[in-house]
């Protein structure tokens, strides 16, 4: 039969919070909807890291193909 852990000397071991930290008065999500807008992640598949091994490889493309892209597509309202 299998000994219970002891709840007591888990949540002793788990608390890592300095007791001078204090986020009574804290508000939560603030900075999240700000930093939603300004991390983009892509992350390419290995078939064109060849072609594209870094962020500047594609952001050079894609400046190159857009010109192209923004001729073609039609005017929104």
């Amino acid at each position: 039969m299998k000994k219970k852990a002891s709840r007591r000397r888990r949540s002793a071991e788990g608390d890592t919070l300095r007791p001078e930290s204090d986020f009574r008065g804290g508000a939560r999500g603030v900075t999240a909807r700000r930093y939603a807008e300004s991390v983009n992640v892509v992350v390419n598949d290995p078939d064109v890291l060849d072609v594209f091994p870094d962020a500047t490889a594609v952001n050079e493309t894609l400046r190159a193909l857009a010109p192209g892209i923004r001729h073609r597509r039609p005017r929104s309202a």
